[in-house]
């Protein structure tokens, strides 16, 4: 049996005639924080979406805790500790930043026969969730109204009240001010602290140097090259990850 918490063997996923991914293998560890890094096209997005019960792979096993499991659809992810904050946010821009932290299982009252949605509790139990990630807007702001940074920062409040084991993060500081995405590095760090298990999409290469231990390279939907960050300068190990995503040495020379 793994000591992963998670690991994938020979994940392949086919859209018609497509083959996005193809025999992906991985494995995540607890507190463990593993880049993932490729060129668009590679099959990073697509790869997150398998795990968060967007799609199914065509073939391939996905195990936790050493355990095959199907994730068929969203909550089947969610029940075995898994949340995603996809590149697309997934809110209602017509709803307040509370509505939207509890989406799907809204506080309620009851008096007799009726019921009606809690508001203030919600707003309530919403507003520690923000303070600890240092937001400065209020819950009962319109998501509509909201920047594209605020807007990253509730996905993310709302992945992390389900207190997950696993948090797949797909492109999280692409919308952040320079002070914002620090703040979001030093969660991802306190996460880490606590046993959660972090998969980082991103582009910035800096902040998956900075956070991760591991840096999975994806090419062609496949996993071309493991880094470890450390023993290298900076520039050193962004030269090694440009190799991984293009196969060719710097500057293409041969």
């Amino acid at each position: 049996m793994s000591d992963a918490l998670l690991k994938l063997t020979g994940i392949t996923k086919r859209f018609g005639p497509v083959d996005v991914l193809r025999g992906v293998e991985l494995e995540i560890r607890e507190s463990e924080a593993v880049g993932l890094i490729g060129d668009n096209g590679a099959g990073k997005s697509t790869l997150v979406k398998i795990l968060g019960g967007v799609y199914a792979p065509s073939s391939g096993t996905i195990e936790i805790d050493g355990v095959p499991v199907r994730l068929s659809e969203p909550l089947d992810a969610r029940t075995r500790g898994v949340e995603v904050i996809h590149q697309d946010l997934a809110l209602c821009d017509d709803l307040d930043v509370a509505s939207n932290l509890f989406l799907g299982r809204e506080a309620r009252r009851r008096v007799g026969p009726f019921r009606w949605l809690d508001r203030r509790q919600m707003r309530a139990d919403a507003a520690p969730l923000l303070e600890r990630l240092g937001v400065d807007f209020s819950v009962e702001r319109q998501v509509g109204e909201l920047s594209g940074g605020q807007r990253q920062l509730v996905a993310v409040a709302r992945a992390l009240q389900f207190s997950p084991r696993l948090l797949l993060m797909d492109e999280p500081t692409a919308a952040l001010s320079n002070k914002k995405v620090h703040h979001m590095l030093g969660l991802v760090e306190r996460l880490k602290q606590e046993g959660v298990a972090v998969l980082l999409i991103s582009h910035r290469f800096t902040d998956v140097i900075h956070l991760c231990d591991r840096i999975v390279a994806l090419r062609d939907g496949q996993v071309a090259q493991e880094l470890r960050p450390g023993g290298q300068s900076m520039a050193e190990l962004m030269a090694e990850m440009q190799v991984a995503l293009t196969g060719e040495p710097v500057g293409g020379v041969a």
